[in-house]
């Protein structure tokens, strides 16, 4: 595990869970707070919904059809916006399989790799996590579930954490974790 100064972070939002979702958002930060977010076009075949993934994000599938963008457009810009680096998700089981539909759909090569965040933060962060991110989510009065706004509470969430052990040291030695 190496250190990471501020990660960018993607987050996606989707139909639903399994193997016939599909992400309907993507969000990213760069470390300088650079955001990238897009709404995505359902293709002809992506038909699952799910009404319980809508009520935590808020997006109707007929939002998706007025103002998502096409596929090929979303992964352009995503390439076009992170380049060559290694982004990082707290979901990376879905997220990974949501981008490689994603960018299947659209006949395009991802630029980018995504990674789980688990693979920069250290167990001792890992044991915060929670606490914290759901801290931040407070502090910044978000009750909105979307891409954009999860990718900066993720990366907030990392950078806290990580400065709450740095102050603390005693935490992470507590635990055995130092």
């Amino acid at each position: 595990m190496r250190q990471n100064p501020c990660p960018i972070i993607i987050d996606i939002e989707a139909s639903g869970f399994g193997s016939n979702s599909y992400p309907i958002e993507i969000g990213a930060i760069k470390p300088n707070g650079d955001r990238y977010c897009a709404l995505i076009k359902p293709l002809d075949d992506w038909q699952h919904w799910s009404t319980d993934a809508e009520a935590v994000h808020g997006i109707s599938r007929i939002a998706l059809c007025n103002r998502g963008k096409p596929a090929s457009v979303v992964c352009t810009e995503l390439n076009a916006f992170l380049g060559e680096v290694t982004a990082y998700s707290d979901a990376w089981t879905h997220d990974s399989a949501w981008l490689n539909r994603l960018f299947f759909a659209a006949r395009t090569q991802m630029r980018f790799h995504l990674s789980p965040i688990e693979m920069i933060a250290s167990e001792a962060q890992l044991l915060l996590w929670d606490a914290t991110k759901k801290q931040l989510a407070n502090e910044h009065a978000s009750r909105r579930h979307r891409a954009s706004l999860d990718a900066y509470l993720i990366q907030q969430t990392y950078l806290r954490t990580r400065t709450i052990l740095q102050a603390q040291p005693h935490l992470a030695q507590r635990r055995g974790l130092l």
